[in-house]
């Protein structure tokens, strides 16, 4: 009798526990992989986000990462312009139109504002800018990509 009440109580409790599993860090699916890079093949035609956000790509999307944070995850970026100076970087969202971007992807705009003066070029470490952008887990909900695009190229993380 105390075997069977044991195993009762025991399936019970870990039937019980497999509705958190879906959110716990033991799931894989809840994890991006690391970052990988593809290039950018046609002139993209100009979009809302663009006529919105007048500011221009950066040159390259040198990397990407999204790391877990409480209540979502955070998505950062880094870029490499063509030359010193440029500022006010944001990870702008695009809006997904039908036939552009599949539902489970959500795409940013690396966007970032031209300096005021002429500038030198320097070297690359001296011109990186990095942007970030929490997204939380509503955001996050059904999403298998994650796309950042520049220029020149585009990096994306999935599930």
């Amino acid at each position: 009798m105390k075997t069977s009440l044991s195993a009762a109580l025991c399936a019970a409790l870990a039937v019980s526990s497999c509705g958190t599993v879906r959110e716990s860090r033991l799931n894989p699916f809840n994890w991006f992989s690391s970052s990988t890079e593809t290039e950018t093949t046609a002139e993209q035609p100009l979009r809302r986000a663009e006529a919105a956000d007048p500011r221009p790509l950066v040159d390259q999307v040198t990397a990407m990462t999204v790391d877990r944070a409480p209540g979502g995850a955070i998505l950062t970026a880094t870029g490499l312009p063509e030359r010193q100076g440029f500022w006010d970087a944001a990870l702008v969202p695009v809006p997904a139109a039908e036939d552009e971007v599949p539902s489970d992807t959500l795409v940013f705009d690396f966007r970032i504002a031209r300096p005021g003066t002429a500038t030198a070029v320097g070297t690359e470490p001296s011109r990186q800018i990095t942007a970030g952008r929490f997204l939380s887990e509503d955001d996050l909900q059904g999403i298998r990509t994650l796309v950042v695009r520049g220029a020149q190229n585009q990096r994306q993380a999935r599930r």
